[in-house]
């Protein structure tokens, strides 16, 4: 009798359930495999080739529908089920990808598509494609953009933008100009990838806005405004070197006018590693944490008001395997030390007047203790900016115009800097963009800083945007830049091993010229699949470019105003495609040529590849809410600094690839688990060669023999006439790896 009453309670509710069926379109087409599911429950399915989806035996009820599709905005509605079946339809729109709001380009928010200066962007998402610890790490996976390992030993490094060292790239946070000499690897690391709106990235100079160091492009790392935040987050992950990451944050509420905003990224590695056996660390130990707070306050007529403050510490040290801190800056047992300080404040307030007019300020203050061997390098960074800005809009015109001021002390142990170097650099900037027709538009701007060490500076721009329908774009943007160089806080070759630092004259600024050529078009198949090509052309020339000379004096580093010419051009293009809903493809290609001519001999740069690319290949199986991401990049040959004729080190790197895969299961309510393995082919500089660091049995070169002229001896303890030298370093010194990882998210 039991199982009649089961049988008869089990047939009646298939009998009172119903089916859902209906089309999914897009522009009126059928659109195949798209996601169709109801909120809060498991049942879901996928549409076929003619764009039907049909849901079967649905219990009565009131339901959410969701229609989704990568590249394609997701639409919901509201249904019930009562006794009869349900036909909904949904037409599906494209994303905003490319009406993403950008502000880097033209210091004013504007629609990507609208913006007369090509700025690319990338997401969250985009970024725990491949987990690091920091951002410096993520940039890997974009096209054109490097980050450079400079030490074998303390592992730090820069960013390179299209072939351009490090100083050439300007780091901001909301668009502050905080980050520059001794502190991009510190600025780009310790902010939650939680709490990060979007990345924006500028490729060819920007410095008639934002003046120095802004020559090869910018970094600007937008952190998210209250609303967009989640309440609470945390995320770590573990790899199989062990390294620990972990990222905590919330937002909250303070009072009726206040919301608050903060986040905490820690990070661990205590795990001396040397597979390469030359008894030094193949990665630097560290231990740093980062306290990240922003505050955003109500005003009346919803002005903006802001303030952000970061502070960041860490201990990194490498060196020799048996080193510890009691060896620090000594000549026993060699370690390169380095204890940084660094807080930042920043903020934005708009005036109570009538006018758009917006008052930016920020100030960072950064602190670094480091020895290399036994040579200490005690130096201070501080830099305040502020500008104000006037955004007035008239007919046909959207006029900006701009005052700043920027305050840079630097002081350091060196016999280089015998004073503090101290100055205040005044600036005055204004751009029109023009709308010459509903398709054309045209911008003109220039800069004027006035730098009481190099007098006046001028750079202007231009940039011309064609819009001929609403998925494509051309853009052609000219312009000039100028960077005035410190050498210390940029060279870091400069202080790590054993050569001669020799500064031939007072070094003047560098300037540049610079021409790029930008093509984007969005691209859509009957079938749903939707193709964005992204193509650039550019060609930058360089006059008193200061560049260190290895080769002259292997014995030396050589630094002076270059009398000749240096130039950098290239071609690069980035495809993203949404091939169907679950799956995506990004690949990137960069073929570029750095070159300096002196004495009418022209060399490529050194430690600048002639090509790149880039993948991010991601699959979504939605049956068992796993996701798969592949990642790599690849790339060309680039000149490798030895130390002589005799040195038998690969004077050309080979063609070299770090590659990554990636699964994550979002299967769970609020939580992700993902893991893989970094570095697939466990690819490391060590391979062809006989070793990666000069003499690292001898670091303090007590058994190097010198001629009367200074020149290394060739003996039988010393076959090549080396000395102690870190620095031919091209790609991260760490092999193949596991990572496991949790996130925890509250909306």
């Amino acid at each position: 009798m039991k199982y009649l009453i089961i049988f008869f309670c089990l047939a009646s509710i298939i009998i009172n359930a119903q089916d859902i069926t209906g089309h999914v379109l897009f522009d009126n087409l059928p659109l195949a495999y798209a996601n169709v599911y109801l909120k809060g429950t498991r049942q879901g399915t996928t549409t076929n080739e003619d764009g039907s989806y049909n849901l079967k035996n649905i219990k009565p009820g009131n339901y959410t529908i969701i229609v989704s599709y990568t590249g394609f905005k997701s639409e919901s509605k509201d249904i019930r089920i009562a006794n009869e079946d349900v036909v909904i339809n949904f037409n599906l729109e494209t994303s905003a990808d490319l009406d993403e709001v950008v502000v880097t380009g033209t210091l004013k928010a504007v629609s990507r598509l609208d913006s007369p200066v090509p700025v690319e962007v990338y997401s969250p998402a985009f970024l725990k494609k491949n987990p690091t610890p920091n951002i410096f790490e993520s940039l890997q996976n974009v096209n054109g953009v490097r980050p450079q390992i400079n030490c074998s030993v303390c592992n730090t490094g820069d960013i390179h933008i299209n072939g351009l060292e490090g100083p050439y790239t300007l780091v901001l946070i909301d668009g502050m100009p905080i980050v520059s000499g001794l502190s991009t690897v510190y600025g780009l690391s310790g902010i939650p990838n939680s709490l990060i709106e979007q990345v924006e990235i500028v490729k060819g100079p920007a410095s008639s806005l934002y003046g120095s160091e802004a020559v090869g492009g910018l970094i600007n790392v937008i952190t998210k405004r209250p609303e967009n935040a989640p309440l609470f987050f945390a995320d770590s992950f573990v790899s199989g070197w062990g390294e620990w990451n972990l990222d905590v944050g919330f937002k909250a509420k303070i009072g009726s006018k206040t919301d608050l905003l903060l986040g905490v990224n820690y990070f661990n590695y205590n795990n001396p590693i040397d597979n390469n056996n030359d008894n030094f660390t193949d990665l630097a130990l560290q231990n740093r944490i980062s306290v990240f707070q922003k505050w955003n306050f109500e005003r009346k007529k919803n002005r903006v008001f802001s303030l952000a403050g970061r502070f960041f510490y860490e201990d990194r040290w490498g060196g020799e395997m048996q080193w510890n801190p009691s060896y620090r800056g000594g000549d026993d047992v060699y370690g390169e030390s380095i204890y940084t300080s660094r807080y930042e404040l920043l903020g934005t307030y708009q005036l109570p007047v009538a006018e758009k007019m917006m008052l930016q300020f920020s100030y960072t203050d950064h602190d670094q203790n480091s020895v290399y061997g036994n040579t200490p390098y005690l130096a201070k960074q501080r830099i305040g900016f502020t500008q104000l800005i006037w955004d007035k809009p008239l007919k046909g015109h959207d006029l900006l115009f701009g005052l700043a001021a920027r305050y840079n002390y630097y002081n350091d142990s060196t016999p280089a800097t015998t004073t503090a170097d101290e100055i205040v650099i005044p600036s005055l900037f204004v751009q029109d963009e023009m709308i010459l027709h509903r398709k054309h538009s045209l911008l003109i701007g220039a800069r004027y800083d006035y730098d009481k060490r190099h007098g006046s500076i001028f750079t202007p721009r231009l940039a011309y945007r064609f819009k001929p329908s609403d998925q494509a774009i051309i853009r052609l943007n000219a312009g000039t830049g100028f960077r005035v160089v410190n050498l210390f806080t940029e060279e870091h070759a400069a202080l790590t091993g054993s050569r001669d630092v020799v500064v031939t004259e007072n070094l003047n600024p560098e300037q540049s010229v610079n021409f790029n050529l930008n093509y984007l078009q969005k691209f859509y198949s009957k079938k749903g699949m939707m193709f964005t090509l992204d193509a650039s052309a550019w060609y930058t020339h360089f006059s008193n470019l200061i560049a260190p000379d290895y080769e002259t004096n292997p014995n030396q580093i050589i630094y002076s105003n270059l009398e000749g010419k240096a130039e950098s051009k290239g071609v690069s293009i980035n495809l993203d495609a949404n091939l169907a809903s679950d799956i995506k493809v990004l690949l990137g290609a960069t073929l570029q040529d750095v070159t300096t001519t002196h004495n009418n001999v022209t060399q490529r740069q050194i430690l600048t590849e002639n090509f790149t690319g880039t993948w991010g290949i991601s699959y979504k199986n939605y049956k068992y809410q796993t996701t798969v991401d592949y990642t790599g990049n690849i790339y060309g040959p680039m000149r490798l600094p030895l130390l002589g004729d005799l040195d038998p080190r690969l004077p050309e790197s080979p063609i070299w690839s770090i590659q990554n895969i990636q699964f994550t299961f979002d299967g769970l309510k609020n939580f992700e688990i993902y893991g893989g393995v970094k570095n697939l082919l466990n690819w490391t500089p060590n391979k062809g060669n006989p070793f990666i660091i000069a003499r690292a049995d001898d670091p303090f070169d007590n058994d190097v023999a010198y001629d009367n002229n200074g020149d290394v001896l060739v003996t039988p303890v010393n076959p090549y006439g080396l000395t102690f030298d870190p620095t031919y370093i091209y790609a991260p010194n760490q092999g193949r790896r596991l990572f496991l990882g949790l996130r925890y998210v509250l909306n």
